[in-house]
């Protein structure tokens, strides 16, 4: 796998690039790239947050409302499922941005830099 011996870029995916345009192997803004995880993380935590105060308000709904009750606990349970899928979405965004920083560290330092004190 070429692509592994040059370094797993997740930046370099095809949906990233203008059509026609290919990666030049030029420097990665790795501050940039940080960021951009960052942000796509606290996104998800809201979109999180969202889901699952949804599903409870629904879940309220439901006991409240029983000649409603069934449509409520379906939209209950939708956003349950959504409230696990954008956990999912955290976790990777997590993930790629400690992936970042490690590439970032391995072409500051170099893979087998070490620090000998003698």
């Amino acid at each position: 796998m070429a692509e592994e011996k040059q370094g797993r870029h997740h930046h370099l995916h095809p949906l990233h690039h203008k059509e026609g345009e290919e990666y030049s192997g030029g420097d990665v803004d790795y501050e940039k790239e940080k960021k951009h995880h960052k942000h796509l993380e606290h996104l998800g935590e809201l979109g999180n947050v969202a889901a699952g105060a949804y599903s409870l308000h629904e879940k309220h709904e439901a006991k409240k409302d029983s000649e409603h009750s069934h449509g409520h606990k379906i939209k209950e349970e939708v956003a349950a499922a959504v409230a696990v899928g954008a956990g999912g979405f955290v976790l990777h965004e997590h993930h790629e941005k400690k992936e970042a920083k490690r590439e970032e560290k391995e072409d500051h330092h170099g893979k087998d830099h070490h620090h000998h004190l003698f």
